[in-house]
């Protein structure tokens, strides 16, 4: 152990020196990521179709290369996808990430190159360790194993070494070997494709591991620790591990969930460690534990840009480099990388809470929100408003959605909270009053729109049932891996099959 203690705390060094050094030059860095990025794909097609060899400046980038989304950029990605080498990137892809559809489309395939794999996702784990330890000297992460709650789909062949399967899958397909030893369950199981088959084994065989962190979506990695604690017949996971100290999540709001870990982990030395994880890439750690945002990695492979969110939609809207955004503005992500996505429009929001350096929260979706009567209401608005109301009535939330109730003869306008309670609220009416309020307090255009009920009524809250929302997710295939419930709709098509599972 003195031998590893010394190699990883001279890792820790280098890299925390590199950190720091963007951290105090962030638009340069950016600015270097950019010319590194357009000089290796200049001879790609997609390089040659935009004039990558005449790009000079960020302006001649902005000029040259529209923002897309998915479905503009997909036929450049067909090709790649069909084998087709040098099409976005240099060299073949190999390796895609299936992603479920935001947009039109039912699936999206994300690249994964070789140097984004190494470059982004593979240094986003490491930065997310190496903080860590930076954080908490004492830590004994390394005396026991990881527990990686990954995705529910094996690898999949579309052609010759070309395969697609989950993000995870993909990065668990192509760890080095090393990284295998730190981490349970063995790959077998960790790639079954049947989700709840699969919880059963992983409840078998990590039960008997040591133990001493888990990283994953807090939605489905909830789900296998209460398999555990039932395979085990404990009521907390402290009895299990004793030695699990931290949990490293992504892929959905933390919030929702924090008081039912607590429940079930009681250890008083449990830590838990944001990190903004998509297909598209790694994006952000929470390197302050005493702070509630994450820093922006600004040297893996990714340029970014940010689009206010108001101007979503809109025939020219604005497209902002580092060096321009504000603090407290919710933007919509833009990112070019390495693995050939340029001004991808990616569907996350994001608001900046610290300048310098770049810290960021995810805020919501440019399609998960509700603006049906002109209030704006974002996934960072109802998860405050959710909590203050938690908070008010010793409640605690399971899962929810929320769509808007449209004017129709004597029915009026109004947001519709389906939710499902672990604990429900000692009194519903301050539970409704206090996130109305909350929502209010928070967004001026939801407090313009229910000034006096005029155009907007208060909430209504509606219970459902012990796992409806696992059901809705099981009926649609979407169990497991990085698969959420859709926190805010514009429209009804979601609330109405949770109401009709839930009147059975």
């Amino acid at each position: 152990m003195p031998l590893i203690n010394s190699l990883v705390s001279w890792f820790i060094t280098k890299r925390i020196y590199q950190i720091e050094f963007f951290k105090r030059y962030p638009v340069e860095v950016q600015n270097d990521i950019l010319d590194s990025l357009i000089r290796e794909a200049q001879d790609t097609a997609f390089g040659r179709d935009h004039h990558f060899n005449t790009i000079r400046s960020y302006k001649d980038f902005k000029d040259r290369v529209p923002v897309r989304e998915y479905p503009a950029i997909r036929p450049y990605i067909d090709r790649a996808f069909k084998g087709e080498s040098d099409v976005l990137w240099p060299g073949d892809v190999k390796w895609f990430a299936k992603s479920s559809g935001t947009t039109s489309e039912k699936s999206k395939f994300i690249p994964v190159t070789r140097n984004y794999m190494q470059d982004c996702h593979f240094q986003g784990g490491k930065d997310t360790l190496t903080l860590y330890f930076n954080n908490n000297p004492d830590s004994s992460l390394l005396m026991g194993k990881s527990l990686v709650v990954g995705g529910s789909h094996q690898i999949s062949e579309y052609q010759s070494e070309v395969f697609f399967g989950d993000l995870s899958a993909v990065m668990l397909q192509n760890l080095p070997a090393y990284a295998h030893w730190v981490r349970t369950p063995e790959l077998s199981i960790a790639l079954m494709d049947d989700w709840e088959k699969k919880l059963i084994r992983m409840a078998e065989s990590t039960s008997k591991v040591n133990v001493t962190s888990l990283a994953g979506v807090p939605s489905w990695t909830l789900v296998l620790l209460r398999k555990i604690l039932e395979h085990t017949g404990k009521s907390d996971i402290s009895d299990v591990w004793p030695n699990l100290e931290v949990f490293m999540h992504g892929g959905v709001s933390f919030t929702p969930y924090r008081e039912q870990y607590h429940n079930i982990i009681r250890s008083n030395r449990m830590r838990y460690m944001e990190t903004y994880n998509a297909s598209e890439g790694f994006f952000g750690i929470q390197d302050d534990p005493q702070r509630n945002d994450m820093l922006l990695m600004l040297d893996y492979d990714i340029f970014y840009e940010f689009i206010p969110l108001e101007e979503i939609g809109s025939d020219n809207p604005s497209v902002l480099g580092l060096q321009d955004v504000e603090t407290d503005r919710n933007y919509a992500l833009v990112i070019s990388t390495s693995a050939g996505l340029w001004r991808y429009l990616i569907g996350d929001t994001i608001l900046f809470t610290s300048l310098n350096p770049p810290r960021i929260r995810i805020s919501g979706r440019t399609r998960h929100f509700i603006n049906a009567f002109g209030e704006e209401l974002i996934i960072n608005n109802a998860e405050t408003g959710l909590q203050k109301a938690c908070q008010a009535t010793d409640a605690v939330i399971s899962e929810y959605t929320a769509a808007p109730v449209f004017m129709n003869g004597n029915q009026e306008a109004k947001h519709q909270w389906l939710i499902e309670f672990s604990q429900k609220p000692n009194d519903l009416a301050t539970f409704t009053d206090t996130l109305d309020d909350t929502l209010k307090s928070v967004n001026s255009d939801y407090e313009a729109k229910r000034f006096k009920d005029i155009a907007l009524k208060k909430p209504e809250i509606v219970f459902v049932k012990e796992g409806i929302f696992y059901e809705w997710l099981k009926q649609k295939g979407k169990l497991g891996g990085q698969h959420k419930v859709p926190r805010l709709s514009n429209d009804r098509a979601i609330a109405e099959d949770i109401i009709r599972l839930n009147s059975r």
